[in-house]
């Protein structure tokens, strides 16, 4: 691919679909040049286009179509406005799509308001359109808590820029965000704040508000409000009365007239949010957005690459859409006051403990450690940790209370200024403490069945997954509890980190392949072979979620010596292994095999064949994935990012090597990288090098780990955490090396 043609103006795909925007290569400084915010809009990727900051509150971008999508962006339909709060990369319900603001002219129609779009382009720092119903030109940028738009108007005596406080996304056939009520005031011929509240969505959430305040450069020549349908000219303020208010600004504008509005937002306060606007001292689009870069490339140039730049697009995006969530939201806690850090839109931990939260470990681990620390704060103050929690409040739980996994990586990884008694103490409330009717909200579900039986029985949904991460949950606590001294707490949950196994039925045989997870009834009795199959998928209210037996029967992370010995010993296992990433079932758009390349369940399943010592087998199988289904396309994402949880397989992948969350361990796999340089934030850095690289050179030869040869196919934090070198030597054919090797470790291990 020609890179300087890629990188400058529009990339049209041969298939006709939608352009993709670039930003000129010589425009942005540092490594912000590389990312493409529109990878992975479409398909199933579902990221935010719109503008932000590093774990920014503020999530300023457009609102489409029938504002089903999570991320406010769709590609179809018309914008009904630009929004100050989103989520990024996310599935199910939607969240957000609050303070909705819009430039445009002639009559108010508060019906539909919304226009077709022309010339949509994104760049990092900024998200520009041209409404063509109305002749308007928008350009947005933002900082972490206030957003900045320009708006450029034709020749018109009827221009205005509306505030609609009863707008929110709603997903219309589930998990529905309902408006409970909004209030507007204009202050001044230009200034405006007020509030929206809405409840539901997503996570099934109580009622949260953002606040806003807003001012613009150019005095309005008259204002007006609206509630419900009805308009009122001349009249300031709208008050709550559960009903949709809003507000507009008219002017009478000259060809290309701009008029700009800084705006603030806040989940405390009209006037808090009026403090937050304070970080726009400016009235210069390119000032604002020139910070924006800066803040990214304050996390972007912690790595330097040398090899393809179509590969440096695919990894910095991915950066990027890494660090969109969780929401930092420090001194915007509306529910209690605390001294400690505050996050939000966990969205949801389930997806991000496997290679997100790690990534933040390695790269920025002061900010996992505040991450850590706001977990904690949430049990304090909440109850429960989290699994899920957007709007300020939890939900929903999908697996595991997999924060418990969050705890065990940092301690083990050596995080400082956490708490990690008080984090133990909020594992063991998640792991005895039963959240009664709120199993989807917090806490574990089934967990009377499983703290009497050993297992989540049949009566429970999601009985199977649950009884796997649960065991590795309590390897997590076991792990906590013993580096605190207290070893019998340890040895109670190293034992029921074996529960996994009550669930496994030596009687199942399917492709081949005997023994798997089965569902089991509360009297001890497997299922009946015709009730189930080891491929049958499921949501919410199966035995598995989002996964199938055949899958979630290699998910034992926490004890793998274990699972190969129930799986008939190295040989069988890697041939179970072999039939899953062979066997063609499903959609193969999505799949490897059986291996669902777009869901988290299998994360790890690609570096298992680590723990058998066939390192050509994971290389063969990560450098497939990497090459063939990331893209810099507007569907290149291999489904939904999850708030980063795609992206940062593939940055683990393409540096080389992937992390067993929970565990100091990282398993090798196979770089893309001539060399790359991580800037860590200990001032250190880690250098990977790969000699002989190329697309055809997929297979590692030899490792260097500091300068000592390596003859295993893993490593530890502490090996690089303090900096260091590893080296590779590639080959277009498996060399056998670490085939010998002493293999990660498993729970069998220590015990």
């Amino acid at each position: 691919m020609n890179f300087s043609i890629l990188r400058k103006g529009i990339m049209t795909c041969a298939l006709g679909c939608m352009p993709l925007f670039v930003v000129t290569a010589d425009v942005l400084p540092g490594n912000a040049r590389y990312v493409d915010p529109f990878i992975g809009v479409e398909g199933d990727g579902n990221v935010f286009p719109g503008v932000c900051v590093p774990f920014g509150m503020m999530k300023l971008g457009p609102d489409c179509g029938n504002k089903e999508s999570n991320s406010g962006w769709d590609t179809n339909g018309n914008i009904h406005g630009f929004s100050h709060t989103h989520v990024s990369g996310t599935g199910g319900g939607s969240k957000y799509g609050n303070v909705l603001m819009l430039p445009l002219t002639g009559e108010l129609q508060l019906k539909d308001y919304s226009s077709p779009r022309a010339n949509e382009e994104a760049v990092l720092g900024e998200y520009k359109v041209d409404l063509s119903r109305y002749g308007t030109k928008v350009r947005l940028t933002a900082l972490s808590k206030a957003g900045f738009h320009e708006y450029v108007f034709p020749e018109s005596k009827e221009s205005k820029v509306i505030f609609d406080l009863g707008s929110c996304l709603a997903l219309q056939w589930c998990e529905t965000q309902r408006l409970v009520g909004s209030e507007v005031r204009v202050l001044s011929d230009s200034s405006v704040e007020g509030y929206t509240r809405v409840k539901g969505g997503w996570n099934e959430g109580e009622a949260y508000t953002v606040y806003f305040y807003a001012e613009a450069d150019t005095p309005a020549d008259s204002i007006g409000t609206w509630k419900g349908t009805q308009l009122f000219p001349g009249v300031n303020a709208q008050f709550d009365s559960g009903e949709k208010t809003g507000a507009y600004f008219c002017y009478s504008t000259a060809e290309g007239q701009k008029i700009n509005l800084r705006v603030g937002i806040s989940y405390i306060s009209c006037g808090k949010a009026r403090e937050n606007l304070r970080q726009i001292t400016t009235w210069s689009f390119d000032e604002v957005r020139a910070q924006a870069v800066d803040e990214w490339n304050k996390i972007l140039n912690k790595v330097e690459l040398s090899g393809e730049e179509e590969d440096k697009v695919k990894f910095y995006t991915a950066l990027y859409h890494c660090y969109l969530q969780p929401t930092d939201k420090t001194g915007e806690n509306p529910k209690w006051t605390s001294g400690e850090p505050n996050f939000d839109d966990y969205y949801a931990i389930w997806d991000t403990f496997r290679a997100t939260h790690p990534l933040f470990t390695l790269l920025t681990p002061s900010v996992q450690a505040n991450i850590v620390r706001s977990l904690i704060d949430i049990y304090r103050n909440d109850g429960y940790m989290p699994d899920a929690r957007s709007g300020n409040d939890n939900g929903r739980v999908q697996g595991g209370s997999n924060c418990d996994i969050l705890i065990a990586d940092a301690i083990v990884k050596g995080l400082q200024g956490i708490d990690y008694e008080a984090g133990l103490q909020a594992m063991l409330k998640n792991a005895e403490v039963s959240p009664g009717d709120n199993e989807r909200k917090e806490g574990r579900g089934g967990l009377p069945d499983y703290n009497t039986l050993g297992y989540v029985s049949s009566a429970f949904e999601r009985c199977l997954t649950r009884t796997f991460e649960y065991s590795n949950c309590d390897f997590a606590i076991a792990t906590v509890a013993e580096r605190l001294g207290k070893q019998d707490v340890a040895e109670k949950y190293y034992r029921k980190a074996s529960n996994w196994q009550n669930t496994w039925n030596e009687k199942i045989t399917a492709l081949g392949h005997t023994g798997f997870a089965w569902p089991k009834e509360r009297n001890g009795n497997f299922w009946p072979e015709d009730r189930y199959t080891v491929l049958t998928g499921g949501g919410w209210e199966n035995p598995t979620y989002e996964t199938f037996s055949f899958e979630l029967s290699l998910y034992v992370p926490h004890d793998m010596k274990e699972l190969i010995k129930k799986c008939g010993g190295e040989e069988k296992f890697t041939a179970r292994l072999d039939t899953f990433f062979t066997h063609k079932e499903g959609d193969q758009r999505w799949r490897i095999g059986m291996f669902q390349v777009s869901n988290e369940p299998g994360f790890l399943t690609p570096v298992l064949y680590n723990y058998v010592n066939r390192q050509d087998k994971t290389a063969a199988i990560v450098r497939n994935i990497l090459e063939n289904r990331y893209k810099t396309t507007r569907d290149g994402i291999p489904g939904n990012d999850d708030s980063g949880s795609m992206s940062a397989w593939y940055i683990f992948h393409s540096l080389g090597f992937y992390p067993n969350a929970g565990q100091d361990v990282y398993l090798i796999s196979s770089p893309v990288f001539d060399k790359a340089t991580l800037h860590l934030e200990n001032g250190k850095t880690l250098t990977v090098t790969v000699k002989k690289n190329s697309d055809k050179n997929i297979y590692v030869h030899s490792v260097k780990l500091n300068g000592k040869s390596l003859d295993k196919n893993w490593f530890r934090h502490a090996d690089i955490s303090g900096g260091g070198t590893l080296e590779f030597v590639m080959g277009s054919k498996p060399s056998g090396w670490s085939s010998d090797g002493e293999l990660p470790p498993s729970m069998s291990d220590m015990r």
